[in-house]
């Protein structure tokens, strides 16, 4: 089978790396998959771009970044030349794309979204007109399914499919403690720089974190999403005194690093809808602090694990020093490996492809 992945941009994002390790895994198993995007790829997906290289997987990123009419065209002689039996389209926009083209590839939509998409009047608009164009919808978690009926109507073919984490990756490291590694103390929170990340609370807490355990340390990274936010997060470490203490960096690829290197993970965020980065601090085994949101619930009763309300500056202060004096632990993890999810997609395409001719190899 030729299967087709699409995303809006190739960057250190969760859609965009679960994108990438189900390609390189539906290719190690057999198949013949492709990457492809709205937009040109940014430097910092490319130890990632490597990676699918190094495994057999085509990119077929944009050269350069187009207009509305040009993502369209340029996505139709991608699709047309790629000749996909199955066209995975990763989150809102793209998904808009590909089902706008007279395409004969059956397309799967993927909501990632971390918010309600459809509360724009627009999207919920467009995507009432493109529905049925979809031969099915993936949704990451039981809020998208609700966010989705309760916009626009139950999809004929709509499946939760929770994201999965790849375990060779995160799951086979020392769980012994690393009070001698660099990272020392260290804090990290690894997501995009946008308000719905809520770095700010985390920079709150901190402050209130290192009046008990001066040696702590906070490394946050990611995407800038929203500079303005950036600046804000920046401004607010500043304002408080803790620039000797906190690193601010952009996006990181070694993230299984940076999850050994710390003593806790933390992840207050507002919303998410199956978070990648939350998968991966689990099986790495590092104590874990996140906000009370329901995607996160799951996770309430596993070791190390602490979920607060992070705009309770006190309570998140007190997890974060609780954290830093856990060990790290082993988790169950059965049905969330990117096996499991693999396989799940997998069946998807096997059904959405059912009884149609498929594309001779290239």
């Amino acid at each position: 089978m030729r299967i087709l992945h699409l995303v809006l941009a190739p960057r250190l994002s969760g859609a965009e790396v679960l994108a990438k390790d189900l390609a390189i895994h539906q290719q190690r198993g057999g198949e013949t998959v492709g990457v492809t995007a709205l937009t040109p790829a940014h430097d910092d997906f490319g130890p990632l771009c490597d990676e699918l290289t190094e495994n057999g997987v085509q990119c077929l990123f944009p050269a350069r970044m187009h207009g509305r009419v040009g993502k369209l065209w340029n996505l139709y002689q991608t699709v047309k030349g790629y000749r996909a039996d199955v066209l995975f389209a990763h989150a809102t926009i793209p998904a808009f794309y590909a089902r706008t083209l007279p395409l004969k590839v059956p397309v799967v939509y993927v909501m990632h979204s971390a918010t309600n998409d459809f509360e724009s009047y627009v999207f919920r608009r467009v995507e009432r007109m493109l529905s049925r164009r979809a031969r099915a919808v993936i949704a990451v978690s039981p809020t998208n399914i609700d966010d989705y009926v309760g916009a626009v109507g139950r999809h004929p073919s709509m499946t939760l499919i929770p994201n999965g984490v790849d375990m060779a990756r995160f799951g086979r490291r020392p769980l012994a403690g690393i009070e001698d590694a660099n990272g020392g103390l260290q804090i990290v929170q690894v997501g995009r720089y946008t308000s719905v990340k809520n770095q700010l609370s985390t920079v709150h807490a901190f402050e209130r974190v290192v009046q008990t355990v001066p040696e702590a340390r906070l490394l946050l990274c990611g995407v800038i999403e929203d500079p303005a936010y950036h600046a804000a997060v920046g401004d607010l470490v500043s304002k408080l005194g803790l620039a000797s203490r906190v690193t601010l960096d952009g996006p990181r690829s070694d993230v299984a690093d940076l999850l050994q290197q710390s003593r806790v993970f933390a992840m207050p965020s507002r919303s998410e809808g199956h978070s990648i980065a939350f998968l991966e601090a689990l099986a790495s085994g590092v104590p874990v602090v996140a906000s009370t949101i329901r995607p996160f619930s799951f996770a309430a009763d596993f070791p190390g694990v602490h979920l607060c309300d992070p705009d309770d500056t006190a309570a998140y202060a007190s997890a974060l020093v609780e954290a830093l004096g856990d060990p790290r632990s082993l988790r169950p993890l059965g049905g969330l490996t990117l096996a499991d999810t693999a396989a799940r997609y997998l069946a998807v395409a096997q059904e959405v492809t059912r009884g149609m001719p498929r594309t001779a190899p290239a």
